[in-house]
């Protein structure tokens, strides 16, 4: 059955949608959007559906004219132009908003965890970035768990070949998804450090970067989709 349009009749846009619309009309996506403003794909669907978007018009004005009459196109020089015209929210007192974000908890053991589900993944986990980017700072290892179909696998369910030396047993879904583990504290697991580099050399994207990883060492298919991700960090002994 075909989604439901639930957009807003062009004549009731607010600027931030209009505007977007025009990023769309270029060739940019709602996510691609989303990175420009370095915000969650949720927040630029809300430009249409609850009117939300004014504090990003200033910005999206000065990206929507690099674009248009400078013929800037790069999404990461986009996001730097935004970057600069994007206003913090500030409270009645005037004083700078707190960003609702969840801080990085690390423990002194260096024990710290990040999971995020399909909405996350989409716009490439980029909540669990600060968790890698310091637990690499620390010098910590890491470990990850992902969630695809199990077709996606190239290994067969519990193989050592796929994760050698994990104990955890293969957790199978009903909608013929299964979790595998890489990585723990017995086998050593892998260096933040380097890691986060993956992470960065994909833009900061730590979906794509985990994605990489098994492609190239052979544990799922190119088109394998990730749908749930989780990292876990210690300190090594």
């Amino acid at each position: 059955m075909p989604r439901r349009n639930t957009r807003t009749p062009q004549g009731e846009l607010n600027e931030a949608a209009r505007l977007a619309d025009r990023l769309q009309q270029a060739g940019y996506t709602r996510r691609d959007i989303a990175r420009i403003l370095d915000r969650d794909p949720s927040l630029v669907s809300q430009f249409y559906t609850k009117n939300k978007g004014a504090a990003f018009v200033p910005a999206l004005r000065q990206v929507v004219a690099a674009l248009e009459a400078g013929g800037i196109t790069d999404l990461p020089e986009l996001a730097a132009i935004a970057a600069r015209h994007t206003q913090r929210r500030t409270t009645a007192s005037g004083a700078r908003a707190r960003v609702r974000s969840k801080a990085v908890l690390i423990t002194p053991t260096g024990t710290g965890t990040g999971r995020v589900g399909a909405q996350a993944i989409a716009s490439g986990s980029a909540r669990l970035r600060p968790l890698i980017a310091e637990a690499a700072r620390q010098g910590l290892r890491l470990a990850f768990t992902v969630r695809l179909a199990k077709t996606g696998y190239l290994h067969p369910s519990g193989s050592r070949t796929d994760s050698p030396g994990i104990r955890r047993d293969v957790t199978q879904r009903a909608d013929h998804t299964e979790e595998r583990s890489y990585g723990s504290a017995q086998t050593g697991g892998f260096d933040a450090a380097d890691f986060a580099r993956r992470v960065d050399a994909v833009g900061g994207d730590v979906t794509a970067a985990v994605h990489q990883w098994l492609v190239q060492t052979g544990r799922i298919h190119p088109d394998a989709h990730i749908t749930h991700l989780e990292i876990r960090t210690w300190r090594p002994r």
